[in-house]
């Protein structure tokens, strides 16, 4: 407790670049479980970055810790490149914009040029910045559809997609080695932009991105005709501009904006959780539904990265899952461009592993083929880049994964929700003029494929006992593998960390080429599996069982036996 007191007191004195540590530090003064949870650890970077509650603290995001990451990342890439530059983007939450800020002067003390947005912006766009400049890395400040109170810090590397794990962890070493007061170099940022250190990026290089979201596009002229009836939220966050700019390029006029989350705003007072894919986030678009019977609701996360839907039926407006997104894209972008005479030879989709299987079903009919890949969207941003190297990057068709992120287009290595939601749009459009809505057109696609129902189950673990129980559940079934789940016998045993898939009947052994990682996949007769694995951001375990069958109603019956059964074996 003694260094736990010492480190308040060194930051009592030392922490005056923004007034509102000191205010805060005096506030919980005396209060030893304050004190403790904002001093107990530092906060930790990883290829993700910096994500924590927005405060005062070594445990919390404020300019000292966004200093200290960003010196470390600045050693690291002095020590890797000649004459590196970095680009930097920001969202809409509290302090994000002050913390770029902040991490511009930061670089440009360093020697290292800065291309920083002169205004809020989608992620996708700092992906595109990366690569539009050539940069070695790129910052953005966001915590994605986190609660208010957090922010956070990613880096992303030359290609343009979130840093590797090689990278994070020399980056992590450099910044072990920086005091947060003495040990970072800084340079007040408008002398940065006047000295030429620090550049704002300009709007030719927002219209260069639009133009390429516009390459991605198949129907424009279906779009200006259909009469599609929009609302969107960009839920207080970055999408509000760039996703109505490019439905009025593609020609969708009837587009209304909720109100309520149409300005940035960091403190979500609508939502709380401002995610979009819970239901909450779409209830004030659905209260405009009276007056404005839209054909579709659409609401961009936060920083616009993902993107969830909501769309008209005769029984009412109903939330469509990232899966069921992700096979509608599929489906769309292969069948228009088969129409169209556009199917490259061998097309290729890309998914996370734990994305529904129909995805393949659909893209087999196309003779496309479906790459899977471990859940992060860096590993779909690697897979396009070693196409491009191979000269194959028309072969790309869209990458996706089932917690709402999709990608078509190979101008940028991220998930993209601006041109996901111009893409959706277009796709309804497109179903419209044929009579169909997406709700229909998804029916379609269980009656031709078979019913996929995927469902996710959460098992918190909090604290130290907890994360120990959850690595003592994954090490029971490593060491000892079930040999039924829910009644249904284990065919295949997939162990992502030992990079082996096992035939249980025959014992034969497979390798398994991608990353190593924390996650067990049982394979269970007619295309039924459970995937398991610890959650990389949050103390939870996370269960994707998947269920195919002829109709809802079986397909239900199989979930909730697989369901049944693994929760008895987390107990």
């Amino acid at each position: 407790m003694n260094d736990i007191h010492a480190l308040y007191d060194l930051w009592k004195k030392n922490a005056t670049a923004d007034p509102d540590l000191i205010e805060e530090l005096n506030a919980v003064e005396g209060s030893e479980d304050e004190i403790l949870d904002r001093f107990f650890k530092n906060l930790e970077f990883g290829t993700g970055g910096l994500r924590g509650v927005i405060g005062a603290g070594t445990n919390r995001m404020n300019v000292y810790t966004v200093g200290q990451a960003t010196q470390g990342l600045a050693t690291y890439l002095n020590t890797t490149y000649d004459a590196p530059s970095v680009a930097i983007a920001y969202d809409s939450r509290i302090k994000s914009e002050k913390f770029a800020r902040f991490a511009a002067g930061v670089l440009a003390a360093n020697d290292i040029k800065v291309y920083i947005y002169p205004e809020l912006v989608p992620t996708p766009m700092l992906s595109f910045a990366v690569r539009y400049f050539s940069c070695k890395g790129g910052i953005i400040l966001t915590a994605s559809h986190n609660p208010a109170k957090y922010n956070g810090y990613k880096c992303y590397d030359p290609k343009g997609y979130q840093m590797t794990d090689e990278a994070a962890a020399e980056t992590y070493g450099y910044i072990q080695q920086t005091d947060m007061f003495t040990g970072i170099k800084t340079m007040d940022f408008d002398a940065g932009v006047e000295s030429g250190k620090i550049e704002y990026i300009g709007a030719e290089v927002v219209e260069a991105f639009y133009k390429e979201v516009e390459k991605a596009c198949l129907s424009k002229e279906i779009c200006a005709s259909s009469g599609l009836k929009v609302i969107y939220t960009p839920l207080n966050g970055t999408g509000n501009k760039h996703v109505r700019e490019m439905l009025r390029r593609i020609g969708i006029a009837e587009v209304r904006v909720v109100k309520e989350q149409e300005l940035p705003d960091g403190n979500f007072p609508t939502c709380p959780y401002p995610n979009p894919e819970i239901r909450q986030v779409f209830e004030c678009g659905l209260s405009m539904t009276e007056d404005f019977p839209a054909d579709l609701l659409l609401a961009t996360d936060p920083d616009c990265d993902r993107v969830g839907i909501a769309v008209r039926t005769a029984d009412g407006y109903k939330l469509m899952s990232g899966n069921e997104v992700g096979v509608l894209l599929t489906d769309y972008l292969l069948t228009r461009r088969s129409e169209l005479g556009l199917l490259p030879k061998d097309p290729v989709v890309i998914k996370s592993f734990v994305t529904t299987d129909l995805v393949t079903a659909v893209a087999k009919e196309f003779g496309a083929s479906v790459v899977n890949l471990l859940t992060g969207f860096k590993y779909i941003g690697e897979y396009m880049t070693m196409l491009e190297a191979k000269g194959e990057a028309q072969r790309f068709i869209v990458g996706m994964e089932e917690s709402y992120g999709y990608l078509a287009g190979m101008h940028v290595r991220d998930k993209d929700a601006v041109v996901a939601s111009t893409l959706i749009c277009e796709m309804a459009a497109y179903y419209k003029s044929k009579g169909v809505s997406l709700y229909e057109q998804m029916q379609n696609l269980y009656k031709k494929h078979g019913m996929y129902q995927n469902s996710l189950l959460n098992f918190a673990f909090e604290g130290a006992a907890g994360m120990q129980k959850m690595t003592d559940l994954m090490d029971a079934l490593r060491a000892d593998a079930p040999k039924t789940i829910g009644g249904m016998d284990v065919l295949t045993v997939a162990d992502y960390k030992t990079s082996v898939e096992t035939e249980c009947a025959t014992g034969r052994q497979t390798a398994i080429t991608l990353p190593k990682s924390n996650v067990l996949c049982y394979g269970l007769p007619g295309g039924n599996k459970v995937i398991v694995r610890p959650s990389g951001t949050e103390p939870k375990l996370k269960v994707y069982l998947t269920a195919v069958a002829a109709d809802a109603q079986a397909a239900q019956a199989i979930t909730d036996r697989l369901a049944a059964d693994f929760k008895e074996k987390v107990k």
